[in-house]
């Protein structure tokens, strides 16, 4: 088959219109971008660690969360204060390098935030973060 343009006769199309195809890739990568900073999880650190190299390992989190009433939950299971320390010691004696992540309700008092990070202070974990919600 022979395309016309014009009335002339120039032969068979052997091209192909590359424009469609990055109009369906940059709309591809916008609603990855897009999408991306939802998936992320937003936190405010407190305390970076510092290293000369970049290790492999991907490090452990123990999650603590706060609730409004001030229930205390260790990775979404409620616990009390006491088991809490000793879920903590568990945590630091498995792994050094753990990290915490305290989550508490915008209505806690800070300071039963601050007793947290404070017992897991006593119990060896020096990296944590305060987990927040971004601002719309």
């Amino acid at each position: 088959m022979a395309s016309t343009l014009g009335g002339k006769s120039k032969g068979p199309i052997v091209g192909i219109n590359m424009t469609p195809m990055v109009d369906v890739v940059l709309v591809l990568l916008v609603i990855m971008m897009v999408s991306a900073t939802y998936i992320v999880s937003k936190s405010m650190k407190v305390e970076l660690p510092k290293a000369a190299s970049q290790n492999d390992s991907v490090a452990s989190v123990a999650a603590v969360t706060i609730a409004k009433d001030g229930a205390l939950f260790y990775n979404q299971a409620p616990v009390v204060e006491p088991d809490l320390v000793q879920k903590l010691k568990g945590a630091y004696a498995a792994n050094p390098e753990v990290s915490l992540i305290v989550s508490a309700d915008k209505d806690t008092p800070h300071g039963k935030v601050v007793h947290v990070i404070d017992l897991a202070k006593l119990e060896g974990i020096l990296k944590f973060a305060i987990n927040i919600e971004q601002a719309q």
